[in-house]
């Protein structure tokens, strides 16, 4: 690996609940919801649409944003539904104003940046990220911007260190956003997210890695013991976590709905939702010979059909139960790592309400009392949907942050050697 306008991505990406395949994997679930048809599903799931941009709106509208409730709405079932409604809540959860968003991009020298040459052939390479059937004229016209976009953002943050897998984020960025505001955001999220895997070296990615196998081995030992065994290691992962799986998953309305889940949390959910995977395709792996190549070439090739909604709500489940500070030693995590100053980026994120903070403080001690009971209780069941929303929120979205934005977060959430890595 080398280190080195809206709408435009296909308008309404609306997700829908997948149904899992069957079998006898521990992680998968099934729901009654008593009898019901294509058609009732389909109101039903309309209904709900219509609930959700409603509270969206209702968010975005009120002064300051409501970004906690936003948060929510990107983790909930559907994601943020549509690239219109992306538009306007991923710069909030990024926390970019918008006199930022509206400044007009400086014009790129190419032939005198180090890393031209390389982010020419990365995105040459991009073909298939851009919508089927789009006219040759246009997308040349995207890769040109995709290609200014990047190397803007290492001209400006000459700390930052292009890597190969850096630009399949940038293009869902550029297809959702267009070239200027995908240029602030961007920015903003190579410095915070991303900014462990643009290091001069890759130390600190392969610290992230290593979260993933104790994850594993806490939900299911035997599929961990097997993956030990075949001594596999992580690298399969690798082009799933720095591309935020941009690179591995064909549709594009999948792609958009990750994207909404990982801006809402922690930087290391894509992780949880790498080890959710895993988990999935429990009965492939431990049916798989128990042979490094084999057990690699099986896990480095992702299935598309997967159950988007119940893993993304998984992964959810898990960082809840197991968060990164119980990892942390297993995972021999650096303090430098920019997982460690989520918190930071967090609070800048948050819009706090001082009054709203000092009605609520005698609730933040009820809520404090209610997550140590839970992160102390090692089970895998799935909590309720209302209750898991406040202690993904509480747990992961607000860790350390302290009793004042802890309560402004309560009160939004109330209502219950070399492998070919880039093909």
């Amino acid at each position: 690996m080398s280190r080195g306008s809206p709408g435009r991505g296909g308008g309404d990406m609306s997700s829908s609940e997948d149904t899992p395949r069957g079998g006898g994997v521990k992680m998968r679930t099934t729901r009654s919801s008593g009898p019901s048809t294509p058609v009732n599903g389909r109101r039903d799931w309309d209904s709900r649409r219509k609930r959700k941009t409603a509270d969206i709106t209702q968010a975005l509208s009120v002064s300051p944003v409501d970004v906690a409730a936003l948060r929510r709405m990107a983790i909930s079932e559907g994601g943020l539904l549509t690239d219109e409604m992306r538009c306007e809540v991923w710069p909030r959860l990024l926390n970019v104003p918008l006199q930022v968003m509206d400044q007009e991009p400086e014009t790129v020298e190419r032939e005198n940046n180090k890393d031209y040459n390389q982010v020419l052939l990365d995105v040459q390479r991009s073909l298939r990220r851009f919508p089927p059937g789009m006219p040759d004229e246009q997308r040349e016209g995207l890769q040109e911007e995709l290609t200014d976009i990047i190397l803007r953002v290492l001209k400006r943050n000459p700390q930052l260190h292009y890597y190969q897998g850096y630009h399949d984020i940038v293009v869902t960025f550029l297809l959702v956003l267009g070239e200027r505001r995908a240029t602030a955001l961007v920015e903003k999220l190579s410095t915070h997210h991303l900014r462990d895997f643009m290091d001069p070296t890759m130390d600190n990615t392969k610290h992230i890695l290593n979260y993933l196998m104790p994850i594993i081995e806490r939900v299911n030992p035997e599929v961990h013991d097997f993956m030990q065994q075949a001594e596999v290691g992580t690298v399969f992962a690798l082009s799933w976590l720095i591309t935020w799986f941009g690179h591995v998953l064909s549709d594009f309305r999948h792609v958009v709905r990750l994207y909404d889940f990982f801006l809402a949390c922690h930087p290391l959910m894509p992780i949880y939702f790498a080890a959710v995977i895993v988990l999935y395709r429990e009965e492939e792996v431990l049916d798989c010979e128990c042979d490094m190549a084999m057990v690699h070439h099986l896990l480095s090739q992702i299935p598309q059909d997967l159950p988007y909604e119940t893993l993304i709500s998984r992964a959810g489940d898990l960082f809840v139960q197991f968060p990164p500070s119980e990892l942390a030693k297993e995972a021999a995590s650096d303090d430098g790592m920019a997982t460690s100053t989520f918190k930071d980026f967090d609070l800048a994120s948050t819009q706090q309400r001082p009054d709203s903070v000092l009605r609520r403080r005698r609730r933040q001690k009820q809520a404090a009392l209610e997550s140590a009971a839970a992160s102390s209780v090692a089970t895998v069941t799935r909590p309720s949907a209302a209750r898991r929303f406040v202690r993904l929120a509480v747990m992961g979205l607000t860790m350390a942050l302290g009793a004042a934005a802890l309560a402004v977060v309560n009160s939004a959430l109330e209502w219950a050697p070399k492998l070919d890595l880039f093909p």
